[in-house]
């Protein structure tokens, strides 16, 4: 089945919503791309599917669409701004929001929307829980300040036991009410068995890969955290004109960034196998041409997505060892951890993924793709949450 073809089949299988039925407002900045928007959409077809209503708000985005197409309701307002005049404004917007459409629980995604959100809450007098979905960087009292409205919910849930841990120490929560759900992983999309070879080759020929050579791939936006300056240098340090490095992500308006990665790949002379791709579209095809794929994250990972994502398409994964990649690696077992921004052990690293046999690679990729169905699937993660709903909700 397509991704268009399961677009029809699900939007023709969602039973209009009971409009008696308890309702859980999701709010979250936009509906462009990335994971928070990904959860909410997953979590607003869990809501939908279990006879609840699903309403969304944020500032819009291409991602509206999938809200609709799962049985839910969105409402645009501006709660992706920070400014506080716009928050003062958003709380009668939300509140407004919580009493016409008889809302029994608010959940706040990110910190500016939080902020009107837990208010509007507080105002109707209806459970406020939130998801921590980032270490949110703190380096003064101001910012940690604004950052800790994300452990104020009744229930907060962390993507991690990492993010759980940073929660707890971080924030004075009682660990009572921190919930750890990792984010999960559509395993009906990110399955080997679903990947048809025309796929695969249609990709492969865009990217110009030639047949033999082995790939690592690091998979993410362009960003400096995200590491693809520490990969380049590793592959300068792993010496192989054989194989194709594949950057892929968007540089989402970054291109002074992405200039100094191409002037960094021109000096060291590898612009014939370090390639900057751009955005990818199908990405369980993407990973299905990696023999290695490469997270090398300079900053903590809340939770490892490209990890899990790789794994569940039986790929070997090395990591940078620290945050969420130490729950979604298993080093020495699915991938490999080495230390952050060094290039030597990661390139290292590389020299032993690309020379495993035939009989370790399957053991790996067996052992992977296990892993990440016992602990990273979507339907764990919405199951779980839906419990955390009912923790607040009661008896419905």
């Amino acid at each position: 089945m397509t991704p268009a073809q399961a677009d029809i089949q699900t939007s023709h299988s969602v039973p209009a919503p009971d409009p008696e039925a308890p309702a859980v407002l999701q709010v979250l900045p936009s509906l462009t791309t990335g994971g928070v928007e990904r959860g909410t959409v997953d979590i607003a077809a869990a809501l939908t599917g279990a006879g609840l209503r699903a309403i969304v708000v944020s500032a819009g985005g291409p991602m509206e669409h999938d809200i609709e197409r799962v049985g839910g309701e969105h409402i645009t307002l501006p709660v992706d701004s920070k400014n506080p005049l716009v928050i003062r404004k958003n709380i009668a917007a939300l509140a407004k929001v919580i009493r016409s459409r008889r809302i029994g629980l608010v959940h706040a995604r990110s910190r500016a929307p939080a902020w009107s959100a837990r208010s509007a809450a507080q105002r109707c007098g209806v459970p406020f829980m939130t998801t921590f979905h980032g270490t949110y960087n703190f380096n003064n009292p101001a910012k940690k300040a604004y950052n800790a409205i994300m452990a104020k919910g009744e229930r907060v849930i962390a993507i991690s036991k990492f993010i759980g841990r940073h929660i707890v120490e971080n924030y004075d929560t009682p660990e009572g009410r921190v919930r750890v759900i990792p984010r999960g992983i559509d395993i009906d999309t990110f399955n080997p068995d679903a990947v048809s070879p025309e796929r695969m080759i249609q990709l492969s020929q865009s990217w110009r890969l030639p047949d033999d050579a082995p790939v690592i791939m690091l998979p993410g936006r362009l960003t400096r955290w995200k590491g693809q300056s520490v990969l380049i240098e590793a592959a300068r340090r792993l010496g192989r004109a054989d194989v194709r490095v594949l950057l892929v992500g968007d540089d989402q308006g970054r291109t002074g960034y992405r200039d100094e990665l191409e002037a960094q790949i021109a000096r060291i002379g590898t612009e014939g196998i370090i390639h900057l791709t751009g955005p990818c579209r199908d990405m369980a095809a993407a990973y299905m041409l990696a023999n290695v794929v490469v997270s090398p994250s300079t900053d903590p990972e809340a939770f490892g997505r490209v990890a899990a994502e790789g794994h569940a398409m039986g790929r070997p994964v090395i990591a940078s060892d620290h945050g969420g990649a130490r729950e979604t690696v298993i080093s020495g077992e699915t991938g490999w951890l080495v230390p952050p921004g060094d290039a030597d052990a990661l390139a290292q690293a590389l020299r032993t993924a690309l020379t495993m046999t035939s009989e370790d690679r399957d053991t790996v990729a067996q052992r992977a793709i296990a892993h990440v169905r016992k602990n990273f699937t979507k339907q764990k993660m919405c199951a779980a949450t839906l419990d955390v709903y009912a923790e607040l909700l009661g008896p419905t």
